[in-house]
């Protein structure tokens, strides 16, 4: 997959790319993620990409030349376009796991008061992380790339993420436990130290739903 991201600033994408297991799969070749400061593509004389809104307001808009000329440039007949808007659809699992599955991602990273409302024709799909206001789109790209990258195939081990939660039937993950057997006083549950492979997986999923109702409820309204 290739990765086109958007974006004003684009060191913001150092260290998150250049670590863990984005940076696995980059080097193995399994995704290549290109960062581009649409500023390079203005016309203005003054190196502009914002300017005041039509009809008054507080704030800067981002105008639509320079991001128009990026991703027509980076276009090709394999690209789904996504702009980061609070307007957007809300980002789930099941979107991620159909985003995972494209040949080409642009994605194009807002800052400041917003868009042209031009810009939105460039898009496929305009997608929010959640119901609050950040200062830029660079993080909610993040958030984006980190989920998807982690599910195209040969990033992770398939049964990793199938049974995360939020892909297993709307419940949250079961609780797990590694050595030592006994921590501060908090043992593990003797269950797990069957061997009973059958009693096991009856536990977790009672405790999956157990969980799921204490911090989620609304999960289990779906």
């Amino acid at each position: 997959m290739k990765i086109d991201i958007l974006s004003l600033f684009p060191d913001m994408f150092k260290g998150v790319f250049s670590e863990s297991i984005i940076k696995r799969a980059i080097d193995n070749k399994l995704v290549e993620i290109n960062i581009h400061n649409f500023r390079d593509y203005t016309k203005d004389p003054h190196n502009k990409v914002d300017d005041t809104p039509y009809g008054g307001g507080c704030g800067m808009v981002l105008t639509p030349q320079p991001i128009f000329d990026c991703v027509e440039k980076l276009k090709t007949k394999d690209s789904k376009v996504i702009l980061l808007t609070p307007s957007g659809r809300p980002y789930k699992q099941k979107l991620a796991y159909s985003l995972s599955h494209e040949k080409h991602l642009i994605i194009i990273c807002g800052h400041y008061e917003g868009f042209d409302e031009r810009i939105r024709t460039l898009a496929d799909i305009e997608i929010s992380i959640g119901d609050y206001i950040l200062t830029g789109g660079e993080i909610a790209s993040m958030v984006l790339v980190d989920s998807i990258t982690r599910l195209i195939p040969g990033v992770i081990k398939e049964q990793s993420h199938l049974e995360d939660s939020f892909n297993n039937n709307f419940l949250l993950d079961y609780p797990t436990y590694t050595k030592p057997r006994v921590y501060k006083g908090m043992e593990v549950p003797e269950v797990l130290l069957s061997g009973d492979h059958k009693k096991i997986e009856e536990y977790r999923k009672n405790e999956s739903i157990k969980k799921t109702k204490e911090l989620r409820p609304d999960l289990l309204e779906k």
